[in-house]
């Protein structure tokens, strides 16, 4: 059984800074991980990309995030990272984990339970 376990999420003021954890276990093995990837979902609103990282460690970000957020991964945690800083309070949001694999020439796609950040004073 799959499972993508987020964690790291909280309430922080604006202007500080969260780290987000996402590790997969069960069948995901890093090899065949084509990427890793942070959504997040506002109340009201659609789900969007956050930031993205593929196999060769290229990395994509939303552009309202650029500069303030890192993503990492460790294959050999088969875990990624979201270095938050200078959160605002629009980052407010539930933040998912995405990891998409190709094994024996099939395409899976999978999707953490979500952690809640909450950026107010």
């Amino acid at each position: 059984q799959v499972q993508l376990v987020e964690s790291g999420g909280g309430l922080v003021q604006p202007g500080g800074s969260l780290r987000l954890s996402c590790a997969a276990s069960g069948s995901i093995r890093s090899i065949d991980v084509m990427s890793r990837s942070w959504y997040r979902q506002a109340p009201g609103k659609q789900r969007e990309l956050v930031a993205a990282i593929t196999s060769l460690s290229t990395t994509n970000y939303a552009d309202s995030v650029k500069g303030r957020f890192t993503i990492s991964k460790d294959n050999a945690k088969n875990t990624v990272y979201l270095q938050m800083n200078s959160l605002k309070p629009e980052d407010t949001a539930v933040y998912f984990c995405n990891v998409q694999t190709l094994r024996n020439g099939l395409h899976y796609d999978y999707w953490g339970q979500g952690t809640q950040v909450t950026v107010s004073s």
